[in-house]
């Protein structure tokens, strides 16, 4: 029997998982069943904890189409209360490493439990050398985009340890997000593909945001596409540098975005359950 046990933060879950539990290397298959809502347990991806030479915890994080992330702001937050709650954070700080970079979480703990973690998500960068058409060292704000249906749109593309596409709009729509989301992740100029958010101007320090993952499609809530979208608005001015308040269908989180362009994600977590998987389904999910 394997383990998990599943968290979210604002509607945006997953599963998380320990390396030295499981009898065999998480394939793209199994992770694509386990994260299955129909066929398997169901999340919006899996989170791993593996050991790490540089950090005090290692995390790999999966989508569930079985492709690997950098980073994940809500996935962090998730996995900073498992750690705690499982005894293996000692302390209330702690570093971890991430395919996207190092990052700190900090677990705020009220009467023995962690419902708010702030996570230090790294540097917010403007250069875009995954997009041909700019060139290795263009400044990828204000980028023009045409999708394979014709719409054209205007972009900044930002990466804060994984890559973003965020669109700036003055009217959200859920069905145009599920319509274009898929066709900007893919886009040729995006060859690893990239998370995107539709974004819109409340005031000097909210913007209001929907969001198509890379790998997971329509989402409730994302920590990283927050940080990006902030980063964003401060960019193209919509913003000021400081604490922005981002809102989605799942809820708010709120972004420091420094004049260094340093990030600070703050916002609540919750773990849900807690179970195990069988061997007999995990053998079966990898073939």
């Amino acid at each position: 029997m394997i383990p998990f046990a599943k968290g979210h933060g604002l509607g945006n879950d997953y599963l998380v998982m320990e390396e030295r539990h499981l009898p065999a290397p998480l394939s793209e298959s199994a992770i694509v069943r386990i994260c299955d809502r129909n066929w398997g347990v169901g999340s919006d991806g899996i989170l791993l904890l593996v050991p790490s030479s540089r950090a005090d915890f290692g995390l790999r994080i999966f989508n569930p189409d079985g492709s690997e992330a950098e980073k994940s702001g809500n996935g962090l937050r998730i996995f900073a209360k498992y750690l705690w709650d499982h005894g293996h954070a000692k302390k209330e700080r702690f570093s971890v490493d991430t395919k996207g970079g190092l990052v700190e979480c900090a677990c705020h703990v009220k009467d023995g439990r962690v419902g708010f973690v702030t996570v230090e998500m790294g540097r917010a960068t403007f250069r875009a050398p995954e997009v041909p058409m700019t060139g290795p060292d263009a400044d990828a704000v204000g980028l023009p985009l045409t999708l394979d249906d014709g719409t054209r749109l205007t972009v900044t593309a930002v990466s804060v340890g994984n890559p973003h596409c965020v669109v700036f709009t003055d009217h959200l729509d859920e069905a145009q997000v599920k319509r274009l989301g898929p066709m900007i992740e893919r886009h040729a100029a995006f060859p690893n593909r990239i998370n995107v958010q539709f974004a819109r101007r409340l005031g000097r320090d909210a913007i209001e945001i929907m969001i198509w993952e890379r790998g997971a499609g329509w989402t409730l809530a994302s920590g990283t596409s927050s940080c990006g979208a902030a980063s964003a608005a401060v960019r193209n001015g919509h913003c000021e540098h400081g604490r922005v308040s981002v809102r989605m269908p799942g809820g708010e989180l709120i972004i420091e975005v420094r004049r260094d362009w340093s990030l600070r994600l703050e916002g609540p977590v919750e773990l849900v359950c807690a179970g195990t998987l069988t061997t007999e389904f995990f053998e079966r999910a990898r073939r």
